[in-house]
């Protein structure tokens, strides 16, 4: 995979897109003037996560002995609820008080931009060509700098694509992750089965 690929399949993941209707309304509530900065804090505070697994996510790996197969098997079954549910959209409405009036780290930073699906994505990357990890962090800065773009021309682009618009991009964005995480485990399924078949 080239770091071009990468950032794509990184940012469809982050999905900012489909972000946009559940942050504008987690920060309904806090002052209009603090929203920009509190949605800057938050995409740093999920920069700096991302970046730590990216660094450590292999030595993870091999702490927890999980080989090649299992983290991409794992990660693709993540990645394809992950994109059912963004064809198939659930309740997303948030009522939960934060301190201060303002979300701190969860939900925005995490799940939402540092999900399970970015981080075990890292790992796999990481896992896989770990004499990468230049491309793999280069990668992770593109994908996470247009996330950061598009999330904070949110109020803009909801205006602009309306809800119908919003939803109608992210479905098509889930159907290309279904894809890709059906490669995702088609490979990963491709690498196990030999060594099973060789001890046998």
């Amino acid at each position: 995979m080239d770091i071009l690929s990468a950032t794509i399949l990184l940012l469809l993941i982050m999905d900012p897109l489909g972000n946009i209707p559940v942050f504008l309304t987690v920060l309904e509530k806090v002052e209009p003037r603090r929203r920009r900065w509190v949605l800057a804090r938050e995409l740093l505070i999920s920069l700096v996560i991302l970046a730590v697994f990216l660094l450590v996510g292999r030595d993870l790996l091999n702490l927890f002995s999980l080989g090649e197969a299992a983290i991409g098997i794992a990660g693709g079954i993540v990645l394809m609820i992950i994109a059912i549910r963004m064809i198939f959209p659930g309740d997303r409405s948030w009522t939960d008080e934060f301190p201060d009036g303002e979300p701190f780290i969860v939900p925005m930073a995490i799940p939402f931009i540092a999900g399970p699906s970015v981080l075990a994505t890292l790992m796999l990357l990481t896992s896989r060509e770990p004499n990468r990890l230049f491309d793999w962090g280069l990668a992770l800065g593109l994908a996470w700098l247009a996330n950061a773009i598009i999330l904070m021309a949110a109020t803009f682009l909801f205006r602009f694509l309306k809800q119908r618009g919003l939803i109608a991009m992210e479905r098509l964005m889930g159907m290309i992750l279904v894809a890709v995480s059906v490669q995702m485990l088609l490979d990963s399924l491709g690498r196990y089965l030999p060594s099973i078949l060789n001890h046998r």
